[in-house]
């Protein structure tokens, strides 16, 4: 009786254990690194350290090898010591503070665009197209971008649109930079827009229609396979 309550009171239990670093490694591995921190004797602790790291790259065998996956390696082994570990790396030491460095704010596109329907695209055409020099190319440029947004508008609208409807659009969106209200520009026609947006949902409706028939025959095919074998049978 005597022998299992002191075989109880040996027990571990997870509540009363330290947290994992990194828990991928197991507890195991994390008291190893533990009592390699603890070895007084540098020459033995590099030996250590350099045996831990062969124990963590045997579960990753086929990239124990990789010079980058290596670095990884010995990363990690100085962090799940909480950095209190002095062995000779062959790889730069991280140090906590480059660890819990956040990240810069990824500056993201506008989330709100007045005009939704000609997407965010449109926006940075018409900030390169403001940036060019005035001349022939500069004026193709916009009228490709104002004959693009106007089949964005018939794809979203589905009914025609005035050529002054874009223009205006068009002036809001480059702050009043471009102005085509003052030349003799005139669009592609709605209709011919229009049959082009068709053709595009025609297209992707026809490789959507073809993939379904291919796994009909396919699944026809593979079910009278079966049948006329287990006729011969």
């Amino acid at each position: 009786m005597e022998v299992k309550t002191e075989a109880v009171s040996q027990l571990e239990y997870n509540s009363l254990r330290e947290p994992l670093i990194i828990p991928e490694y197991g507890r195991h591995l994390q008291k190893l690194i533990d009592q390699v921190t603890e070895i007084k004797d540098k020459e033995e602790r590099n030996k250590a350290a350099k045996y831990v790291i062969s124990v963590m790259g045997s579960l990753n065998p086929h990239l124990r090898d990789v010079p980058d996956f290596q670095h990884k390696l010995w990363d990690q082994l100085f962090i799940m010591s909480d950095f209190k570990l002095d062995v000779d790396s062959p790889y730069p030491i991280p140090s906590r503070e480059v660890l819990n460095q956040r990240p810069e704010i990824l500056n993201y596109p506008q989330n709100f665009p007045k005009y939704r329907f000609y997407g965010n695209n449109i926006t940075y055409m018409i900030d390169v197209a403001m940036k060019w020099e005035e001349g022939d190319l500069k004026s193709a440029l916009i009228l490709v971008i104002a004959n693009h947004m106007k089949k964005c508008y018939l794809s979203w609208n589905k009914e025609t649109v005035e050529d002054e409807v874009i223009f205006q659009h068009l002036l809001e969106l480059s702050d009043g930079k471009i102005n085509l209200f003052k030349t003799n520009e005139e669009l592609s026609n709605s209709h011919n827009l229009m049959k082009v947006n068709k053709k595009v949902s025609n297209k992707s409706q026809f490789n959507s229609g073809n993939k379904n028939t291919n796994s009909k025959n396919h699944k026809k095919k593979t079910n009278n396979n079966n049948t006329k074998n287990h006729k011969r049978n």
